[in-house]
């Protein structure tokens, strides 16, 4: 089982990947190449966590598409009973029925805005049996488009302004992976 400091770091990455990962990602908008600043409010049980979180994250739009990767969907979609997604104008609307170790998650995700510049998206999931005692979580994403990313970031390089060394936790796409496979190999 996760420690509660680790659930409560994990909360809003947990919040975003569920409900997203599903989507084609044909259907899914693409965001500006650059940094992007990312901040996290996160319900869970009706009951408001720490934050917001904020984090940066260096986005390639050629290889943006705010879903899992082509191996990772034929997974999901075993996993999935529901995935509709429709787009209005500049807004998209996801709602999804997914199993997730061992829960079923209804998720409801409405994302607008221009992804060159800022965007937000708002999900609500529900979780069924509760997952760690949590039945609810609620989340709302704000991302905002900073500038050319830093040098030496790669896609997907995440950091937390304010945590860490230097002032900064800084993240890499292969370790966050790692991290990932540890979560489902010694998170249950």
């Amino acid at each position: 089982m996760a420690t509660p400091a680790r659930s409560l770091f994990l909360l809003p990455l947990i919040a975003a990947t569920l409900t997203l990962p599903a989507a084609h990602a044909a259907d899914m908008p693409l965001r500006k190449s650059g940094l992007w600043e990312i901040k996290t409010d996160t319900r869970a049980g009706g009951q408001k966590m720490p934050g917001p979180m904020v984090m940066q994250m260096c986005i390639d739009q050629s290889k943006d598409d705010m879903t899992a990767e082509p191996g990772d969907m034929r997974e999901m979609k075993k996993r999935c009973s529901k995935m509709d997604v429709k787009q209005s104008g500049n807004t998209m609307t996801v709602d999804s029925v997914c199993m997730h170790e061992g829960h079923a998650v209804s998720s409801h995700t409405v994302i607008s805005g221009d992804m060159n510049t800022a965007y937000r998206m708002e999900s609500q999931s529900r979780f069924s049996p509760p997952m760690n005692g949590m039945a609810t979580m609620d989340a709302s994403m704000t991302g905002k488009w900073l500038g050319p990313c830093k040098p030496g970031q790669a896609h997907g390089s995440v950091m937390l302004p304010g945590m860490g060394a230097g002032g900064a936790f800084k993240m890499d796409p292969e370790t966050m992976k790692k991290m990932q496979q540890m979560q489902q190999q010694y998170g249950r």
